[in-house]
């Protein structure tokens, strides 16, 4: 039997679109003698609707679509995702559900048993959790059915399992050909192993083949993958779809490895390619045509427009030099090089007399008291205004450039460097941001070789370095990635080796920055534990460890 893996990219809400690219799907499965196609966690509205789930024009417009793709099913069979209305008058209006179409009829619905409520995910405020897994009798064999999180609660996997439990017990029991599991499961570094993981040891404890569709694209902060695959029942990749691309994965044996084409990257390249997707698809499916930045002849900035030329195209990129009688002739040499080698649209447009201007409002205020941040925030806030300002009259987003690094510990300008509609290395800390500048470089110097190697400094101040302020950014980044992402409190991370008073310092700039971070652009998410939506933090709060 030929089964056709549909890695997608749709868009939350766009049920024609998505529609017609279900259809699409179907269309060209069936052309290739496909008997079974399988499409991705809730494919019709796209993943995650959130409050949209709340309308009932959108749960309408979802079952409307379904009923099209249940009619295109003539002569194929089809599994996709959709929410499904909650019959019952207890419990959540909704369920996340797997439809399972054959010949033009729905055989039923699989509902999602394990429903994730822990970092982007809050599926419970939405959607009741489904009894028990469903094993569906097909012309393709014996199927048991999941969705995402479905198969994450392994007990041979997990040292502590978040669930009571695990639907796989029941599937197993019930005695199934073919393992389905349907996702959309966002991206972050290594991640892919954790999947394959749980799938070879599902195929080898109950001897039945995996099959694995997620979906790709970016929607809102979340990055999606794809990365589809098929696990034999002896625990061997068979195939993979491709990462960051849409996909039509048809296979004729669930069992045969089938030849792929060695595309494997460098940790780097994949997040540039993660990235550059982020961005494509936030700037195409809100409706921008240009992006803007301002390009300072530093790192992040550069590593940014790299991304964004990346993901857009050269000609779809503006980058504005803003510099002030203390950048440097280098960094604004920098920052044009940067622009022609990789073939983007440049100004510069000097911050002196507005800056100027600022100066002599406030001048009765401030006579008598010493410069000291206020006029370097003055200077920022500046750069944010003329960027916000082009924004408005040309219809540019605008792409923040400010890393984890900075925004962690408040480095960073509220309505001044803060400004923007997308963070895109917002998710990177600094050392990080240096390896994609070296692996956008691999090939020959796009990124000036002096913006990597000069020290880090915002230029607001004679002689200014990031390290006047902050520690140097291995050991910043070194103790953020511990206490973010690892959970680690003060008392662990100096048993690293740490010095004591960095750490408190540092846990304590993360503290009281809070406020500053819920007023940030969204960050596209790449690591474990993303400041926004994924980290829920009381603002008025005392904890200092």
């Amino acid at each position: 039997m030929k089964i056709a893996l549909a890695q997608i990219n749709p868009t939350v809400g766009a049920f024609k679109g998505n529609l017609e690219m279900i259809l699409d799907a179907i269309k060209d499965a069936r052309k290739q003698g496909v008997e079974l196609v399988i499409f991705p966690e809730l494919a019709i509205t796209g993943y995650p609707p959130l409050d949209l789930l709340e309308r009932k024009a959108f749960i309408r417009g979802a079952k409307e679509a379904l009923d099209r793709v249940c009619n295109a099913s003539a002569g194929i069979g089809v599994i996709i995702g959709v929410p499904e209305p909650n019959p019952d008058i207890e419990g959540k209006p909704l369920f996340n559900a797997a439809a399972v179409l054959w010949d033009g009829k729905l055989l039923g619905m699989h509902r999602k048993v394990l429903l994730p409520t822990y970092d982007v995910f809050d599926e419970a405020r939405y959607f009741e959790p489904g009894p028990d897994p469903v094993v569906f009798d097909t012309p393709a064999g014996r199927l048991g059915v999941t969705i995402c999180e479905d198969i994450w609660n392994d007990k041979y996997v997990w040292n502590h399992r978040p669930y009571h439990n695990d639907p796989m017990d029941t599937i197993g029991k019930a005695g199934v050909d073919i393992v389905i599991n349907i996702s959309a499961s966002p991206f972050e570094r290594g991640k892919v192993k954790t999947r394959l993981r749980l799938a070879r040891d599902i195929a080898m404890r109950h001897e039945v083949p995996v099959i694995y569709v997620n979906q790709i694209g970016g929607n809102d902060s979340l990055i999606f993958d794809g990365r589809s695959f098929v696990v034999s029942a002896k625990g061997e990749v068979v195939a993979m779809s491709p990462a960051f691309k849409e996909d039509l994965m048809v296979l004729n044996d669930l069992e045969r490895p089938v030849p792929r084409e060695d595309t494997k990257k460098s940790p780097e390249g994949e997040l540039i390619d993660a990235l550059a997707l982020g961005v494509r698809d936030y700037v195409e499916k809100t409706g921008f045509n240009k992006v803007c930045l301002g390009l300072s002849g530093g790192i992040d900035s550069a590593v940014v427009a790299a991304i964004a030329a990346r993901a857009l195209g050269p000609d779809r990129v503006v980058a504005i030099s803003m510099p002030s009688i203390y950048s440097s002739g280098d960094t604004r040499s920098d920052a044009r090089v940067l622009a022609d080698n990789f073939g983007i649209e440049f100004h510069e447009i000097p911050i002196k007399q507005p800056f100027d201007g600022f100066l002599d409002l406030f001048g009765p205020y401030f006579r008598g008291r010493e410069p000291d941040v206020t006029e370097e925030n003055l200077q920022s806030r500046t750069r944010g205004a003329i960027l916000m300002a082009l924004s408005n009259k040309f219809g540019y987003l605008v792409l923040n450039t400010g890393n984890k690094s900075e925004l962690a510990v408040g480095y960073c300008t509220l309505y001044g460097d803060m400004v923007g509609g997308l963070a895109v290395i917002g998710d990177l800390p600094k050392h990080v941001v240096y390896g994609l500048a070296r692996e956008f470089n691999r090939k020959g110097e796009m990124i000036p070789e002096t913006t990597i190697t000069r020290p880090p400094s915002a230029e607001l101040r004679p002689d200014q370095k990031d390290t006047d302020s902050l520690p140097d950014y291995d050991i910043l980044d070194r103790i953020v990635t511990l206490y973010l992402e690892n959970g680690m409190d003060a008392d662990e991370i100096k048993a690293q080796g740490i010095d004591s008073n960095v750490v408190d310092r540092v846990i304590h700039l993360i503290r009281v920055a809070e406020y500053k971070r819920r007023q940030a652009p969204m960050a596209l998410k790449v690591t474990a534990k993303t400041f926004g939506q994924g980290r829920v933090f009381p603002i008025v709060q005392r904890f200092e460890g």
